[in-house]
């Protein structure tokens, strides 16, 4: 009986238990059975063992997102293409490389200075900061090098975007004669100025992820690499020693960069969720899913070149 009631009361949220809070503890489950009567005394630790037992963890919290996109053909040849792009061997005269934007970084310079590591002490950082404004990182990093190239802006716009292409077109060889570019659905990577300056500009081929697919975008590896790296601790006098330390912190990191390990089994895991969404849709329409010829390659020749 009471082990009912409480199960039933960890799977509905607090709100619609008429309880004031975002998420549930043991201690606030026990409370609630009292205050319903459905036992007359529970300790916290009897309550755990019980959802320990039925694997619940209503005090837990995992962020997801809802499908806004259809899991449809399209979809499924966009994540066809990235992964293509990033385990095929390239030809000599072709590169990939991803590109986004790292916004709103600011300096947060300390009022008092950070100490560093002593015996038995950790380092010490100041709470209290200043607020000197912000800058944007815009990098791109090569996929079969790990290499990056990277741009610090006051803004973050089409113009902006088209210099560091301008700057990907200066460093990167004649002999190259395809630049590959995956990059996020965003207006800054899709406005005029940017297709007019494409068109300009034969070499470059834009490619996009599927829409709420970020993660495919390999540059937001390498963000959470300088996020814990370089960021990991905001003590920076103004923003132009902020670019100067996140510049010098892109030389430190291509001195020894290494591409990162994607296979196609990297992308097998959405591809399967997106082949049961088609046949699901077909299925209620009645009509057998037409057969696709397109299937990720295994074979070990399909991942990318260090």
């Amino acid at each position: 009986m009471v082990v009912t009631h409480l199960v039933k009361l960890a799977c509905e949220l607090p709100d619609d238990a008429g309880s004031p809070l975002c998420l549930w503890t043991c201690a606030e489950l026990a409370r609630k059975l009292v205050e319903t009567k459905v036992v007359s005394a529970i300790s916290a630790q009897s309550v755990q063992r019980i959802l320990s037992s039925h694997r619940l963890k209503p005090w837990r919290a995992h962020h997801w997102l809802s499908s806004k996109v259809p899991r449809d053909e399209d979809f499924r040849a966009r994540v066809l293409d990235l992964c293509d792009l990033y385990t095929r061997p390239l030809a000599p005269n072709e590169v990939v490389l991803c590109v986004d934007e790292k916004t709103s970084l600011q300096p947060r310079p300390r009022v008092a200075p950070t100490r560093p590591a002593q015996p038995g002490r950790p380092v010490e950082v100041e709470h209290e900061y200043e607020r000197k404004g912000a800058i944007h990182l815009i990098a791109a990093i090569d996929t079969r090098t790990g290499k990056v190239l990277g741009i610090c802006r006051r803004r973050k716009r089409q113009k902006e975007f088209i210099e560091l292409l301008e700057e990907i077109e200066r460093t990167t060889p004649s002999v190259i004669t395809v630049i590959h570019i995956v990059c996020d659905n965003v207006r800054v990577h899709k406005g005029k100025e940017v297709q007019a300056w494409l068109a300009q500009h034969p070499r470059f081929r834009v490619h996009f992820p599927p829409v709420h697919c970020s993660w495919m975008n390999q540059i937001e590896q390498w963000f959470s690499i300088l996020q814990r790296k370089r960021l990991g601790v905001e003590n920076f006098r103004d923003v132009d020693e902020l670019a100067e330390k996140l510049l010098a912190f892109i030389k430190h990191w291509n001195a020894t960069a290494e591409p990162f390990d994607w296979t196609p089994q990297s992308f097998q895991k959405v591809l399967d969720k997106v082949d049961a969404a088609i046949h699901l849709a077909a299925a209620q329409r009645d009509v057998p899913p037409a057969a696709s010829d397109q299937t990720v390659p295994t074979d070990s020749t399909s991942q990318a070149a260090a």
